[in-house]
């Protein structure tokens, strides 16, 4: 048939709600909207999000701490409101955020937990992008569970972690949150996620554009399978675990001795730090030890586990040919 009698695409209305402390992930999200800004047929509406009390970067030390109960407890913050009238309505929504404390950063979730937006997400089709550490996987569960009641559809989840090992990142990370400083130095890799990962981003872009292209969006499988999307590495579960369960119940005890910032919390922030440190220095590489040394016997369970948590994307690499 002749173009010109070719039915006109209807323009597509992307959502993209962001909050980036360090300006990480704001990097990760433009990568990943620049094949989508090209295509005519997609408007993408990005929209900041603004604690009504702003946090610093770099943080100072006992800051960074003061936020873990709220953030495990998933106490949101108060957020600036969003005039959501002004919008159209969205097709889809891509969701980035942080991991604070294995659980999503408090911006987002006083994103999640607003009004205005519980409105805009019900039935819509979500993508959620992470950009952390390396520890992911409870947080995007308590995501999930979020996404689940306000009655959005979660099709694809994209991860980037940081490019040292996970007992290098112990000392890069806090480095870069503290002072602001991510560069190499004695030996240690420079703190974050790689310049490589973050352009080899633009494979979803591309992906999605297709895809929109299709409606594919309104159906239920996930857009970007096949693009190595996520990689799970289920050893690091059981730190996982011991972690949530240490914020969980310090978070309880702190809250008690106040609200953020209160003068109780000094004492019991710094008792917190002390047992903190002597978690990572022990209960992590003796887990990691154990598994490596029980491998084959818990090689199944690993293997499900794996399975689950890359749901719904994968870490197929089949259509990266048609990306790259």
């Amino acid at each position: 048939m002749d173009d010109k009698h070719s039915p006109r695409q209807r323009t597509k209305h992307i959502l993209v709600p962001l909050y980036s402390q360090t300006g990480q992930l704001a990097e990760i999200v433009q990568q990943i909207l620049a094949p989508l800004r090209t295509n005519a047929n997609i408007v993408i509406h990005e929209v900041p999000i603004r604690p009504k009390t702003a946090y610093p970067f770099p943080w100072p030390f006992f800051r960074f701490l003061d936020v873990f109960p709220e953030s495990i407890h998933e106490k949101a913050p108060a957020i600036e409101a969003i005039d959501w009238s002004s919008y159209p309505e969205f097709d889809l929504i891509l969701l980035p955020y942080q991991v604070w404390y294995l659980a999503p950063s408090l911006p987002v979730q006083g994103l999640l937990q607003s009004t205005g937006f519980k409105n805009q997400v019900r039935g819509k089709p979500v993508i959620t992008i992470i950009g952390c550490r390396n520890m992911w996987m409870l947080a995007q569960e308590k995501m999930k569970s979020q996404l689940k009641t306000l009655g959005a559809r979660l099709l694809d989840n994209i991860v980037f972690t940081d490019q040292g090992s996970t007992l290098a990142s112990f000392i890069t990370v806090p480095r870069w949150m503290w002072t602001g400083r991510r560069n190499a130095f004695w030996g240690f890799p420079a703190a974050g996620v790689s310049e490589q990962d973050k352009l080899g981003a633009r494979r979803f872009g591309k992906a999605l554009c297709d895809a929109l292209e299709k409606d594919e969006e309104r159906n239920s499988d996930p857009l970007l399978s096949g693009l190595a999307a996520v990689t799970v590495h289920p050893e690091l579960l059981t730190s996982e675990k011991a972690g949530t369960r240490s914020f969980y119940l310090w978070g309880k005890l702190l809250m008690a001795g106040g609200k953020p910032g209160s003068a109780l919390r000094l004492p019991l922030l710094t008792l917190y730090i002390c047992f903190l440190v002597l978690l990572i220095i022990t209960i992590v590489p003796i887990s990691l030890l154990l598994q490596k040394l029980l491998k084959p016997l818990l090689a199944s369970k690993l293997k499900r586990a794996k399975h689950y948590y890359e749901l719904p994307s994968g870490s197929g690499i089949e259509r990266l040919k048609y990306y790259e």
